[in-house]
């Protein structure tokens, strides 16, 4: 096994972050102050994105992505997580699940996606359904050549900055070992088609100026040419998209927790207290080496996650455990962090109390820790008839 990074993957972690460190700290402090990222700052962070090369880089090169393998790709989300999810959403990393676009979608929304001329949001959670996808009420009919569009999604993320939506909704019912289930086919849903309105969401303690918005659908009428892979076959879509943002979620909570221990550990060595450092104190020391070792640890698993991937196995297990370990793991780090402070790391002079309330969402989406323990244990036990 070779752990180390080729000379390519080393200059793009050097790119990334000087770019993170560069544009997007200055602004974070009043993003956290008014909770709003000021259009044209988003349009610049864009700007600067498809410049550099970086934006929806993600993507493979025969659509004008760059084509990083998924490791690499870890490695640039790593990065991001040290910044600002209000800014660093700007950074262009278009939905995967674009690549499904056929025919004339392909110039409307994957193509304009990829060359940061357009921002996509994806719609599936809904006020009863969040973890249980295939319970979702938001529903759409047939009616001649188009289908007609009823229902709310709340907590769609930037969907208040995107210009299009990627609307999961049920289209029909099918039985299954576990009872009824709802058939779900995804749509794309352009801003402005009339009988669909994107409303401001609730206030989060988490991650300030990236907004989750409420989606309403009233008799919206979607051509079937803007319906994404097979009707009925969401999703298939969907868990298929999943991974990949679990993935992320790992690995930004890793470049997070990072960006916390190079705080706490420089204080703990400078900060003194009857006359000697504070890491000269086991209550102190032994903290930053539970914190660097957890942290390393989650940032080997998410790597591996990703090494498996593009190893073409099967990674579920994989990356579950990843967002698992690494989201839960980015909770204590800045506790910890928080607690080598004393009372300063609360204060607003350091951004340990944003990275701290920022935590607590990581184990919540794109799968709660729950749902990820679901996907570990059922991989085990599986096999052996349980």
């Amino acid at each position: 096994m070779n752990f180390g990074l080729s000379e390519e993957q080393e200059m793009i972690v050097e790119t990334v972050r000087a770019f993170v460190e560069t544009e997007i700290y200055p602004h974070e402090n009043e993003v956290e102050r008014s909770g709003i990222v000021p259009p044209e700052l988003g349009d610049e962070i864009r700007r600067k994105c498809v410049d550099l090369g970086f934006y929806a880089c993600n993507f493979p090169e025969e659509v004008g992505g760059a084509g990083l393998d998924h490791v690499t790709f870890t490695l640039v989300e790593r990065e991001l997580g040290r910044g600002s999810l209000g800014l660093t959403v700007f950074f262009g990393r278009p939905s995967g699940i674009l690549m499904a676009c056929e025919g004339e979608q392909r110039e409307r929304y994957l193509l304009p996606a990829v060359r940061g001329e357009k921002i996509d949001a994806l719609a599936i959670t809904e006020p009863d359904a969040g973890s249980d996808m295939r319970g979702m009420k938001c529903a759409a009919r047939r009616d001649g050549g188009d289908f007609v569009l009823n229902g709310t999604k709340h907590f769609i993320s930037h969907a208040d900055v995107a210009d299009f939506v990627i609307v999961f909704a049920a289209t029909g019912e099918e039985e299954t070992p576990k009872g009824i289930k709802k058939k779900i086919t995804a749509f794309l849903v352009d801003r402005g088609t009339p009988g669909f309105e994107i409303l401001k969401g609730y206030d989060s303690v988490s991650h300030r100026g990236y907004h989750n918005c409420t989606l309403n659908f009233t008799d919206c009428r979607i051509p079937e040419a803007q319906v994404l892979g097979e009707v009925h076959r969401g999703f298939d879509i969907a868990n298929q998209w999943l991974y990949g943002t679990r993935l992320t979620v790992a690995a930004t909570c890793v470049g997070r927790a990072r960006r916390v221990f190079d705080l706490a550990l420089p204080y703990a060595a400078e900060r003194k207290q009857f006359g000697k450092p504070i890491g000269a104190n086991q209550g102190v020391s032994f903290k930053l080496a539970d914190m660097i070792t957890e942290i390393d640890a989650a940032d080997w698993l998410t790597l591996a996650a990703a090494w498996q991937v593009d190893a073409g196995r099967p990674a579920d297990r994989q990356i579950a455990s990843a967002k698992l370990y690494a989201s839960e793991m980015l909770a204590r780090v800045t506790d910890e962090a928080i607690q080598i402070f004393g009372g300063m790391g609360l204060m607003d002079d350091l951004p340990l109390a944003r990275f701290w309330r920022d935590a607590r969402v990581e184990r919540i989406w794109d799968g709660t820790s729950e749902i990820q323990r679901h996907i570990i244990s059922r991989d085990l036990l599986r096999p052996l008839g349980a």
